[in-house]
């Protein structure tokens, strides 16, 4: 696929095939999404009616993606992978070996071409010099040579150089359908058969037309200007889509697996559901699970974007293609090949990148009708050069402008420009999002995310980390607060509830003691009871020891109760001897994104079923603009509806499961997740690590890559506006202004160049 009329050729001819339900092509990936009724037609179908046009059809073979390749580069042989498989990974319509060897041949025909090129323009611009009298005229022999080789050169370049360009005007003639190449094909071809003519019956042509005006230059300097840019724009393309490769790079090859009591390597397709892994230090972890034995620190970044080596120990989750930084340890596998995060990443970001955004619209409507258009303004313009000028320009004066004009206006006029405007800017945009821990599943949901003015929070794992911590502890006895924590540790070993976990996870962290309690009662809807070292103990909530008549200063406790923040108390049957307080702690990250979002001109509301209080105290801590408390899943939609209806774009942040409802209604819904417990498919965006600072963050990627497409499809635009009256000739009867051939060629190789190019800048912007 060469420009943006492909995409529309290819839609357009499948779209006819009986059966066919719907095609989408995207030019900038190369792929197409067909849907058809297999009992009426079948991809053997499609390819039938598309290669007479020059376009072929590779069909991905049905895999599980067991084969996950390590390294991108490699060969698919090298991977035990057909040649289709591994296309479909590259996310391009051939194997990275294919386009490699494709962009080689086109550089060795751009190498050939260019010294002929600067031959052609040394020529031409003796000849423009020698009109204004700044240079002498050439000698004779030496103008005889070049009227010689002219001829010759022009022949190579057109005909091998430009064979595609050729290609592309047979196929119109014989199936009338047209791309960029026909428009190429048709100018050059037009240029050199008129300088043959002129070349090969010069005496009796003489009397009717101007026999020293030939158009070899034309023909050299235009094709290699246009496969220069052809290749430049290959290159270019090859590294909008490297995301995707840089993913798979992640995947490791091998695993060392327990296998009848024995370490055995074994390749990571072979790895099982169950197998148990050993990890050693430095080594990537092959596929996802949860850790058996063994503590040690994991790089997450390649997945989550977080810089920070995360601690996990037995009964925490791994996911593959993470680096194991530090100790080794043991992990059953619990999901493998397709099932990964990895791989869903990798799936996530593909679909993304072949997307369409509802922006690209308007500049594939016209793309679909820009060539034909372009062709018949080429013919009419020529028409009225030799109709309207010969009165005033003498009939050869009129030709000669006439077939600069017409090889102009086919030469500059190209929908590459605008086909690539969308999809390379989203592809990068996509692709840089998946290196920040950001997943967006389609181009709409990232171009709908630019215009959200309201976000909406949930309290619990948004905001806050989204499990209880020990936060403080007040002490009214004469032992030490170690001794508290050693105390209520050990009572709280035997209960279940999160916020035993919360102590017993303090006192783990901190080396306390925790002992062995007898006689343990629960007390239902209060808290417990136990003896340690002879002495009975109570730990519970302020109406256990109203039961136990024991009374304490309280005003501390109701102030951190208003806080959201819950006590358990300890006493003995006599006294209390103090309380902590456990709560869900705010994220560290959460202020400075609340504060970023009010830079961006976003207003923030917290929706959370917890007490209005405390969420009140929760959100004027981190700068929250409205809260609504005590509210259902139900309430959140029927909240987000009201904003809708005041003409507000939501975004709605939650953790993808509970917040079903609302992230489905809000514009666009975004999935807080953490590792593999994320829901990829609850959202439109998914943030991998559950860092809010990261919505920030794909809020300022929408805006870039928005700002990148605008930009795109404003080049492209102007291109050809200026571009296509300037070479018919619009601004010659007052300015004297006719565009040359070969600054036609020049401009429209560029424009597709700048395009791609202005996408890349995608990836160096900071987020």
């Amino acid at each position: 696929m060469h420009c943006a009329s492909c995409a529309s050729i290819i839609e357009r001819t499948v779209k006819k095939i009986d059966g066919v339900e719907e095609i989408s092509v995207n030019n900038g990936t190369e792929n197409a999404k067909i849907s058809f009724d297999k009992n009426k037609t079948s991809p053997e179908d499609f390819n039938r009616k598309l290669e007479p046009l020059g376009y072929s059809l590779v069909v991905p073979q049905a895999h599980d993606m067991k084969n996950l390749p390590a390294q991108a580069g490699m060969s698919a042989e090298d991977m035990g992978m057909s040649e289709s498989e591994h296309a479909e990974h590259l996310g391009l319509n051939q194997s990275k070996k294919e386009k490699l060897a494709e962009i080689a041949d086109m550089r060795t025909k751009v190498i050939s071409a260019i010294p002929l090129s600067i031959i052609s323009a040394v020529i031409l611009g003796w000849e423009v010099l020698i009109k204004y009298e700044i240079t002498p005229e050439m000698n004779p022999a030496l103008m005889e040579f070049f009227h010689h080789i002219l001829p010759l050169m022009a022949t190579y370049v057109l005909f091998v150089v430009g064979k595609p360009y050729l290609l592309g005007f047979y196929r119109f003639l014989r199936y009338g359908k047209a791309n960029m190449d026909t428009l190429i094909g048709i100018g050059t071809l037009t240029a050199y058969v008129y300088s043959f003519a002129v070349t090969a019956f010069e005496e009796t042509l003489r009397p009717f037309i101007n026999i020293e005006a030939t158009y070899y230059d034309v023909t050299i300097i235009v094709i290699t200007f246009i496969a220069l840019g052809k290749y430049l724009e290959a290159r270019s393309k090859l590294k909008t889509g490297d995301a995707i490769e840089k993913l798979l790079n992640l995947q490791a090859k091998t695993a060392l697996v327990i296998r009848g009591g024995k370490e055995v390597e074994i390749k990571v397709e072979e790895v099982k559901h169950g197998d148990l892994i050993i990890v050693k230090p430095g080594a990537k972890i092959p596929v996802d699970g949860v850790i058996t034995e063994g503590v040690s620190f994991i790089d997450e970044s390649m997945v989550t974007g977080e810089p920070m080596p995360a601690q996990k120990k037995v009964g925490d989750a791994v996911v593959a293609a993470t680096i194991n930084t530090t100790g080794s340890f043991t992990f059953k596998a619990t999901k493998v090949g397709s099932e990964t995060l990895l791989a869903h990443i990798i799936k996530m970001v593909e679909e993304a990148q072949g997307s369409r955004a509802p922006i690209q619209a308007l500049a594939d409507k016209i793309s679909s009708i820009f060539v034909p258009i372009v062709l018949v303004i080429a013919f009419l313009t020529l028409g009225i050069w030799l109709l309207f000028s010969p009165s005033s320009l003498g009939f050869s004066q009129a030709l000669s402008f006439g077939l600069v004009s017409f090889v102009g206006i086919l030469v500059i006029a190209c929908p590459c420009a605008l086909g690539l405007a969308t999809p390379t800017a989203i592809i990068v945009g996509v692709g840089k999002g998946a290196r920040e821990g950001i997943l967006i599943k389609d181009a709409a949901t990232l171009e709908k995310l630019h215009k959200v003015d309201t976000v909406i929070v949930d309290k619990t794992g948004t905001i806050t980390i989204g499990k209880p911590t020990l936060v403080d502890i007040q002490n009214f006895s004469k032992i030490r607060d170690e001794e508290i924590i050693s105390i209520l540790a050990s009572l709280e070993k035997k209960s279940e509830h999160p916020i035993a976990r919360a102590i017993l996870n303090y006192a783990e962290e901190n080396k306390i003691l925790i002992q062995d309690i007898v006689s343990f009662e629960s007390i239902q809807g209060k808290g417990l009871k136990g003896t340690l070292n002879n002495s009975e103990y109570f730990v519970g909530n302020a109406k256990l020891m109203q039961d136990l008549k024991l009374s304490f200063d309280n005003s501390k406790l109701e102030q951190y109760t208003a806080q959201g923040k819950t006590p358990v108390i300890l006493a003995t049957k006599e006294k209390v001897l103090g309380f902590v307080m456990v709560a869900d702690e705010i994220k560290n990250e959460s202020k400075q994104a609340v504060t970023d979002l009010h830079k961006l001109g976003i207003k923030v509301i917290m929706l959370t079923g917890d007490d209005e209080k405390a969420a009140k105290y929760m959100a004027s801590l981190v700068g929250i603009d409205e809260v609504v408390a005590h509210v259902l899943p139900a309430d959140k939609l029927a909240k987000i509806k009201k904003l809708q209806e005041e003409g507000r774009v939501v975004a709605m942040a939650g953790d993808g499961v509970n917040d079903a409802p609302a992230l489905a209604q809000a514009d666009v819904g975004i999935a807080m997740g953490t590792g593999t417990d994320v829901a990829i498919e609850s959202a439109g965006i998914t943030l991998l690590s559950g860092d809010i600072s990261k919505l920030v963050k794909a809020i300022k990627l929408s805006k870039m890559t928005m700002r990148g497409i605008k930009q795109n499809l404003f080049w492209a635009f102007i291109y050809n506006i200026v571009g296509i009256p300037l070479a018919a000739g619009l601004f010659y009867p007052i300015f004297g202004w006719l565009l040359s051939p070969v600054f036609a060629g020049f401009a429209m190789a560029m424009s597709s160049v700048s395009v791609v190019l202005n996408s890349l800048r995608i990836k160096s912007k900071k987020l």
